[in-house]
């Protein structure tokens, strides 16, 4: 199978003396969905930040697609994670002025490209919210909201679509459509998603999951179940 992330020997340090990621060496694989835990403060949102190109390590390599970003200026990560990467947060960042169907359409606007003819369509009625297109964000409820904002980020036909803590602002039922929602695209659609969570039935749709503790990759868990996720963030102290 082949890499959609490689980090080798990963380090990030802020300031003289906290280190949030500690020699992380790892592969995600291309069509998979990785899910990554740990306790508060294991370098979660830091892995997921120095994987997706938007924080330089202090040291070792990460390449996306083959890329390597390592020595990439601004304007060309830019461009990278604009043309080859999406994004799912917990906010929605929706644009409250916009529609659904310009929110989606927005990283295509900004890269000067248009929509292949149907594409918005299409993005829209696999999210369920076809219908919605000509709303603004204020008219919808948050789970609707963090449908478009994970059909903006398949509207470019990335190569990775990374997640942080995607369902933490969502009830469970919501939680759950937008989780289905991330396992069709990497099961229909072959997209790798990698996503930050907390919750071990989050976690539970993933492939495999990565435990991170102290800035280090300490336990992997593959076809992983809610009550085995727990179970292992539990002796790590995240409970």
């Amino acid at each position: 199978m082949s890499e959609a992330v490689r980090m080798e020997a990963v380090s990030k340090v802020y300031g003289r003396a906290v280190a949030a990621l500690r020699e992380v060496s790892v592969s995600l694989p291309a069509g998979a969905f990785t899910a990554v835990m740990g306790p508060s403060g294991s370098g979660k949102s830091t892995f997921l930040h120095c994987a997706a190109g938007l924080d330089a390590p202090t040291s070792g390599s990460v390449r996306l697609g083959g890329v390597e970003l390592s020595g990439m200026d601004e304007t060309a990560l830019t461009k990278l994670r604009r043309d080859r990467v999406g994004f799912v947060f917990q906010a929605f960042n929706l644009v409250p002025a916009l529609t659904v169907e310009q929110n989606v359409t927005l990283p295509l606007r900004m890269a000067g490209r248009r929509a292949p003819k149907g594409r918005v369509a299409e993005v829209l009625g696999r999210v369920g919210l076809a219908e919605r297109a000509k709303h603004r964000p204020a008219e919808l409820s948050g789970g609707q909201q963090q449908r478009v904002a994970l059909a903006r980020a398949l509207v470019t036909e990335p190569d990775v679509v990374f997640g942080d803590e995607p369902t933490g602002a969502l009830d469970t039922v919501t939680a759950r459509e937008v989780l289905a929602l991330l396992r069709a695209a990497v099961d229909d659609l072959g997209r790798t998603v990698v996503m930050v969570t907390h919750d071990p039935v989050a976690a539970a749709h993933a492939d495999t999951v990565l435990f991170l503790a102290d800035g280090r990759i300490v336990d992997a868990l593959d076809a992983p179940d809610a009550s085995a996720v727990a179970a292992r963030l539990t002796s790590l102290g995240a409970a």
